[in-house]
């Protein structure tokens, strides 16, 4: 066998199991049919937030993105991890009333949180508008530039010497020890990962995900406009929409001074096409919230597409029925960044089988088997 594992995959998830594997004492070959850091990684904005609409969700981001604050002081500049912080925008009473059911939760969670009124929101961010009733910050949120950690992951980490990557390599087959190249190659390893994203169903025809399609926007230059990563409190219901066109106000400040803006959903297409009609209705939105974006400089538009599993939940572990002897890592939607680190942890502690830092049953992708009773 040419190594301990094979994974397919070279985004941020695919990268961050290879670390860990590695880390653990293995030698780890990575395969992508395109660059690193490629698919949903590249087109995502890198926001790494503590979720709470489900208790697994919450385990689950809460503990990597606490692992993503243990990782940042090892990081690049070109990495671009800033602890902005997310500030929930709540435009009405309703809204306010929703931000503060969530600071309590967070709070029982000892998750720090801050719940702001109208006129504490506008002293924080003074561009919003000003009709907005209030918010929430949560302060130990952040932002990285993902492809460039998945690239310090494969080849600049504490043990990337144990990690190997072949790039622009087509895999057209899994098995539990075998992984098929288009060239007719086969490659062995005594662990073979899936983590290949919304291109997964390709390998695995019965793996239970569907293309989630997301714009986003980068504008010129604008350093100070905003500090935060803004998100409206709709932003959760929108996120979790499964039919059709939905739009939801969220806004990043890059580290450059320009401004990331999203976010949208489609479920009714794979065409990776900007929507000039879906980009408007989003930048709409936007500026119900933010007034001044109108009139700011918008410099190139992009799509992608999130892995979306049928529970919001991502596939963690053996494939089970869909793939014996095969492992999966994918299905984080719009969370691969931030639950990455978590995943890759959850992955190792399963593949060397030694104890799992949270409970893994919510993540496993037996869950969807046929006759299976797992809630």
């Amino acid at each position: 066998m040419t190594a301990d594992a094979v994974i397919v995959g070279a985004g941020i998830v695919g990268a961050a199991c290879a670390a860990e594997l590695a880390a653990r004492g293995m030698q780890v070959e990575v395969i992508d049919a395109g660059g690193i850091g490629g698919g949903a990684t590249a087109a995502g904005m890198g926001h790494i937030v503590v979720m709470n609409d489900s208790p697994a969700e919450f385990a689950l981001s809460r503990y990597s993105r606490n692992l993503w604050l243990e990782l940042a002081p090892h990081l690049r500049t070109r990495d671009a991890f800033a602890r902005c912080g997310t500030l929930w925008v709540a435009s009405d009473d309703e809204e306010y009333d929703a931000a503060r059911a969530m600071h309590d939760a967070f709070a029982a969670q000892s998750v720090r949180a801050q719940l702001l009124d109208a006129s504490a929101l506008r002293a924080c961010e003074p561009a919003l508008a000003p009709s907005m009733a209030g918010g929430l910050r949560i302060e130990h949120d952040s932002i990285v530039y993902a492809p460039a950690v998945a690239e310090w992951l494969l080849a600049q980490s504490p043990h990337a010497a144990k990690i190997s990557v072949r790039l622009n390599t087509q895999v057209v087959k899994v098995d539990a020890q075998h992984v098929t190249l288009a060239s007719g190659e086969r490659v062995s390893a005594a662990h073979v990962i899936v983590a290949s994203g919304i291109a997964a169903p390709h390998l695995v025809s019965s793996v239970p995900l569907q293309p989630k399609k997301g714009h986003l926007l980068i504008t010129d230059r604008y350093p100070g406009l905003i500090q935060h990563q803004l998100l409206e409190l709709g932003y959760i219901k929108s996120a979790h929409h499964a039919t059709g066109t939905s739009v939801a106000f969220n806004a990043q400040p890059r580290p450059t001074g320009q401004l990331l803006i999203g976010s949208s959903r489609q479920f009714d297409t794979v065409d990776p096409a900007v929507e000039m009609s879906v980009l408007a209705q989003m930048l709409r939105r936007a500026a119900r919230y933010l007034p001044a974006l109108p009139s700011l400089n918008g410099i190139r538009a992009w799509t992608g597409f999130r892995a979306a599993s049928p529970d919001g939940l991502p596939l963690i572990g053996p494939a089970g029925d869909m793939a014996p002897g095969v492992w999966l890592a994918l299905g984080h939607e719009g969370l691969g960044v931030t639950t990455s680190l978590a995943t890759a942890k959850i992955l190792a502690a399963q593949v060397t089988r030694s104890e799992a830092p949270i409970p893994v049953e919510p993540y496993l992708p037996s869950r969807f088997e046929q006759g299976s009773h797992h809630v």
